[in-house]
């Protein structure tokens, strides 16, 4: 896939998706929008068309994000797009009788401030001073076990139900993101993917990769190596890399979840993919 960066913009971008070498076909969506500070993952479930459409719808709410002359702002359309996915997801669920909805993770860039946000066990990655930093929190029945103790990471990492998410876009009544942000830095890079490139390839091979050369380059390379270790899932990787400094500084709204939605901690019914 081409680089999306952009010539006037503060960000480099590259971005690849691909099937995998077991799958029939490609569940993963992905949105790219530099211009207005949107970059966005989404992972389908529910079986080969309705993944492929719940990750589609997801995708293409969002996409009524636009300019926004604020970071508050920028948010409010964020939500209202994944509140509209989840109500269409919900009404095609009601018609279809079937089972489906889609993972998400969202990075938000506001003059000098980020926000990271996401629903399910796709994640995003901070790259910064020569460190990677896993800045979601899967949404899974593992993670909690591991959080309560249960597990070990280790185990967790082999555990036959560590894809059993607990939170995804379109499968409760109203959807749920957490929400982490920061101050951008000059030389940040991130790294938003699909559960497609986490299953095979290491965090520490992450910060080689993106550090090695540019933001395609980056994401070709972990393409490379996920399809070299088996590729069992799809896999979607998003690389962006900020350039130069930005002079407005805002501030993001206090952590939340989106509204409408359930208390902060409270869970969906497990999904497991297919």
């Amino acid at each position: 896939m081409n680089d999306n960066a952009s010539p006037d913009a503060d960000f480099e971008t590259g971005c690849v998706s691909h099937t995998g070498k077991v799958r029939q076909a490609n569940e993963d969506n992905f949105l790219l929008r530099p211009e207005y500070g949107l970059w966005a993952v989404a992972d389908g479930m529910g079986g080969h068309e309705n993944g492929a459409l719940a990750s589609a719808t997801v995708v293409a709410a969002l996409e009524v994000v636009g300019t926004a002359d604020s970071a508050p702002a920028l948010l409010a359309m964020l939500e209202d797009g994944v509140l509209k996915a989840n109500e269409a997801l919900r009404e095609e669920i009601s018609r279809r009788g079937a089972t489906m909805g889609a993972t998400l993770v969202v990075l938000l860039v506001h003059a000098r401030h980020f926000a990271c946000l996401w629903s399910g066990d796709s994640r995003i990655y901070l790259i910064r001073g020569g460190r990677i930093t896993q800045i979601s929190r899967d949404h899974t029945e593992v993670q909690e076990m591991v959080d309560r103790g249960v597990l070990t990471p280790e185990e967790a990492k082999q555990s036959p139900r560590r894809h059993v998410i607990t939170h995804a876009i379109g499968v409760h009544e109203t959807p749920e993101l957490d929400l982490e942000n920061g101050e951008i830095a000059d030389g940040d890079a991130f790294l938003l993917c699909s559960d497609g490139l986490t299953e095979h390839v290491a965090d520490a091979e992450m910060l080689q990769a993106v550090e090695a050369g540019g933001a395609q380059e980056a994401c070709d390379a972990l393409l490379a190596l996920t399809l070299q270790r088996g590729a069992r899932d799809n896999v979607t990787i998003v690389v962006v890399r900020y350039r130069q400094a930005a002079t407005e500084r805002t501030r993001w709204m206090p952590n939340r979840p989106v509204r409408g939605s359930t208390t902060p901690g409270s869970t969906m019914p497990g999904n497991a993919r297919p």
